[in-house]
């Protein structure tokens, strides 16, 4: 069976500007929506982690009001708990990209905490981009590609255009002005070229076999993006 690898943060806080250490994980729809849509394409999702740390989820990204209601979080959580991968995760330093036909980073604030400064990622994210393998990102997961750095100093996704949570996104969840920075100045000031949809619409941007989301609700048109490019 063809292997997916599903990169997630090992992070369990955010730190704010202030130093306070706010609780995240990876955000549920982004790792359920496209587990869902790849494994009933007949794909296995292999889970890595930095260190194999068994990732957290945002326990606000599991409430009825960002699930469209109890019947959908509740749906989520299911699709969670069936996803025993998340449960056994594989060491990042250890995974082989050539053990899998595509890469996807899911978002939640986790990735601006470690992911975003991790060189092992930023590694892999250098090589499945060279790969010409679908590599696909979402929501806050494109903080990832920060870490991206070739050797002569340059970000691999510079000249990229990309999805990914906008500065008007953040300021309407209420972190912005709390935030180190933003992700969507970050990534403009690294070269990365990001295409802002409607706040909260599902957006998803392709660039040569960069699949990027901008949000949550990008997350399942995202994966059906990937299935494409999968052939």
């Amino acid at each position: 069976m063809p292997q997916i690898l599903f990169v997630l943060t090992g992070a369990d806080v955010w730190t704010l500007a202030d130093g306070t250490k706010h609780p995240t994980g990876f955000w549920a729809e982004e790792a359920a929506a496209p587990y869902r849509a790849f494994t009933d394409a007949g794909y296995e999702v292999v889970v890595a982690t930095p260190g194999g740390v068994v990732p957290t989820v945002d326990r606000s990204s599991l409430a009825p009001e960002v699930n469209d209601g109890q019947e959908g979080a509740d749906k989520v959580a299911a699709v969670l708990d069936s996803f025993t991968a998340l449960r056994h995760p594989v060491r990042l330093e250890d995974v082989d990209l050539a053990d899998y036909a595509a890469v996807f980073y899911p978002g939640g604030h986790g990735p601006m905490e470690d992911l975003a400064v991790d060189a092992t990622s930023g590694r892999l994210l250098v090589d499945a981009l060279d790969s010409g393998k679908p590599l696909a990102v979402v929501c806050h997961g494109p903080a990832a590609l920060l870490a991206a750095v070739r050797d002569d100093g340059t970000n691999a996704f510079a000249g990229y255009k990309v999805a990914a949570f906008t500065n008007d996104e953040e300021t309407q969840s209420g972190f912005a002005d709390k935030a180190k920075w933003l992700l969507e100045t970050r990534l403009g000031e690294a070269g990365v070229e990001v295409q802002a949809g409607e706040p909260w619409a599902p957006k998803v941007v392709v660039d040569r076999n960069l699949v990027t989301g901008q949000n949550p609700a990008s997350s399942a048109p995202l994966a059906d993006r990937v299935l494409k490019e999968l052939g």
